[in-house]
């Protein structure tokens, strides 16, 4: 069955779009943190897969950083282990760690490569446990009051933050056909395990390996002005007037901090976009307009 005219042309009008960022962008490392909606709806893991391996096929070389809350959440419910969060940081007992340790470095990080695989890519999944890819450090959060002459330590379990990565691992499967796809779990110099917060793993790796960009996947539309806007286009130095005087707060202050260090860090510009929309990595990339907000230390198109 012929498709009809109007159909071939809307057709033939996309890759002529997207033609000058596969010229752009081939060769080029482009680190995606995966998670919220994305993760858990049928249709937008498929698209997401669909994205990453197009993305491997023209010639990029595309590295996925998952998350896995709502999953290691599940999980401890079921197994009657109590959970509770300090600033957004899930406190991590011994018995809290394992979980952590069968969701994100077994269940999840293999059902994303799976996925990849079954729509034609080759994945590799790891931990930062693997070939000692992420030495961790053990995160510790302060909390001071007017009334506290001292600021309260607070001890948050095996949470950790990253100390250093190892990019001999990064490095040798961006040189062959496999897309690495890596759960944010680290050890200390003792082998200890740590619970590393996904975007903050995904804004090392892209700063690291010299990422054209980093996208991180979120359940909103972009970074809003206080009209309630997304707005694009911003500057490292613009993102720090929006926290100075309040516009961006909350729970976006985390994501925004990773995108900023990433891009001081020498990240060309680091992307916050939508996973809810269907085929958003490939939006981002491939078109004009792209999706969501980009973040850059220079003015640029895309």
């Amino acid at each position: 069955m012929t498709m009809d005219l109007s159909t071939a042309q809307n057709i033939a009008s996309v890759l002529t779009e997207a033609l000058p960022y596969i010229q752009r962008f081939t060769g080029k490392t482009i680190v995606v943190k995966y998670g919220g909606n994305a993760m858990i709806d049928e249709d937008l893991k498929n698209s997401f897969a669909r994205d990453i391996v197009l993305m491997k096929l023209v010639g990029m070389h595309p590295i996925v950083v998952h998350g896995g809350g709502p999953q290691i959440g599940e999980l401890l419910q079921k197994l009657d282990i109590k959970s509770s969060f300090v600033d957004g940081m899930r406190v991590t007992d011994s018995a809290t760690m394992d979980v952590v340790e069968m969701v994100l470095g077994g269940l999840v990080n293999k059902q994303i490569v799976s996925l990849l695989n079954k729509n034609g890519g080759k994945a590799i999944g790891i931990t930062g446990k693997d070939g000692d890819f992420i030495r961790a450090r053990k995160m510790t959060l302060t909390r001071q009051t007017a009334e506290m002459t001292e600021p309260e330590i607070i001890d948050i379990g095996q949470v950790g933050e990253v100390e250093s990565i190892n990019p001999a691992i990064i490095n040798m499967l961006k040189q062959s056909d496999f897309i690495p796809v890596i759960a944010p779990i680290g050890a200390d110099a003792n082998g200890a395990s740590y619970n590393i917060n996904a975007d903050i793993v995904a804004g090392k790796v892209a700063a690291l390996v010299g990422a054209e960009k980093l996208i991180l996947l979120t359940n909103i539309s972009g970074v809003m002005n206080k009209a309630g806007e997304v707005v694009t286009g911003l500057t490292t130095a613009q993102v720090n007037e929006m926290i100075a005087d309040g516009t961006i707060y909350g729970g976006m202050l985390p994501k925004i901090n990773c995108a900023l260090d990433a891009v001081n860090s020498g990240v060309v510009s680091a992307q916050i976009i939508d996973g809810r929309i269907p085929h958003a990595v490939l939006l981002e990339v491939f078109t004009d307009k792209g999706i969501g907000t980009q973040i850059t230390n220079k003015h640029l198109n895309k």
